[in-house]
């Protein structure tokens, strides 16, 4: 109902057209986009450059207020940003940018939510393991009082079952958001490559990937950014939230699929079976760093129902997605491909995930510098 969405999205979109479709003299909107003090939200601010830059060399660092995003005191409260990734904008279109930083404190010591740097060094030092990523990013759709959109005000829908990849106005809600969403990231050139409605009503997945590397983590970051902006516009809200509705309702996660040279090739699934045999020493160490709070957002989600694995158990198995780490059928089948860690929440840091998989997969006994 029009009561559930912002009074900011019934604004005349056509007369904000007419200022959109201006030249704009050769000049390009650049907007920087970075992870605040939460480790979960995500600010931008948006600069002028005088020409469309060709490269992430042509951005400039710049500079923000962290003591307004949770990230330094007042009293020493400039922090850097750094151009990471380039992509096209989808909202005010070509030659405009949006830009992923990371964020530097006054001495340039990287912020405390700035994982990417960590990361990056894990990923160089593996490069030849040739490390391709899939996430699966689970959210849903909100209303402006935080209800689940077109859920019954102080009631509940039908119960799960006829949601997941579903058809039809009574089991699809907000298939426009997602549908533009996926759209934008096209055009931005985010690596997505799927999209479809998850098992709870109201809850939706997109897909990036394969990705080699940092580019994973990133391209889903500045995903994320662009689904919060096509919400904006549409007047709705994406939550994140391991478990958005206590219940008998499916809790939302970031399913990370990950494979190797090795993993790939012919007899590949020895490589498999020895990367679990790994992350089966090292399960309680993953599970604090899989949600932005140690692991307490994703103890209400890890509860071993909902194809979920129990949080305090490791667990594997073909084609089990009530597990901790899944083979799918085919890969078990080809006897080469690739593991899905299915504990990662939907608000974790992709950052942190990446890094913590190919470290205990790959250098484990190394320092990983």
């Amino acid at each position: 109902c029009a009561s559930s969405v912002s009074a900011c999205s019934k604004l005349n979109k056509t007369l904000r057209q007419h200022y959109l479709n201006l030249p704009q003299g050769g000049k390009c909107q650049v907007t920087y986009i970075w992870i605040d003090g939460s480790g979960e939200g995500l600010r931008n601010k948006t600069r002028t450059l005088d020409e469309e830059p060709k490269s992430i060399a042509d951005i400039p660092e710049w500079n923000f207020d962290g003591s307004s995003t949770d990230q330094s005191k007042g009293s020493d409260s400039d922090m850097y940003l750094v151009p990471v990734q380039m992509f096209r904008d989808p909202f005010i279109l070509d030659p405009n940018k949006l830009v992923l930083c990371e964020v530097l404190k006054y001495n340039r010591e990287p912020a405390e939510t700035n994982r990417r740097i960590s990361c990056n060094k894990v990923m160089e030092a593996t490069k030849e393991h040739c490390v391709w990523f899939g996430m699966e990013q689970e959210y849903c759709l909100l209303s402006m009082d935080r209800y689940p959109y077109r859920w019954p005000k102080g009631g509940f829908p039908r119960p799960q079952g006829p949601y997941y990849c579903a058809v039809g106005a009574d089991c699809v809600y907000g298939r426009d958001i997602v549908e533009c969403h996926y759209k934008a990231c096209l055009y931005a050139g985010i690596k997505i490559c799927g999209t479809n409605a998850e098992v709870m009503p109201g809850q939706w997945e997109f897909q990036v990937g394969p990705c080699e590397g940092i580019d994973v983590a990133d391209h889903l970051w500045v995903a994320r950014f662009i689904l919060h902006r096509v919400c904006e516009d549409f007047g709705l809200l994406a939550t994140m939230d391991p478990k958005p509705i206590e219940g008998n309702w499916n809790g939302s996660g970031c399913h990370t699929n990950v494979s190797t040279k090795q993993m790939r090739e012919e007899g590949g699934l020895k490589y498999i079976e020895q990367a679990i045999e790994k992350l089966s020493h090292r399960h309680q160490e993953h599970i604090s760093v899989y949600d932005p709070r140690g692991g307490e957002d994703n103890k209400r989600r890890l509860t071993g129902l909902h194809e979920t694995a129990n949080i305090k158990d490791f667990s594997h198995g073909v084609a089990n997605r009530g597990a901790s780490i899944r083979i799918p059928r085919q890969v078990g089948q080809d006897g080469r491909g690739y593991f899905e860690d299915r504990r990662p929440a939907a608000n974790c840091d992709p950052y942190s995930v990446a890094e913590a998989i190919v470290r205990t997969c790959l250098l484990e006994g190394e320092d990983g510098e």
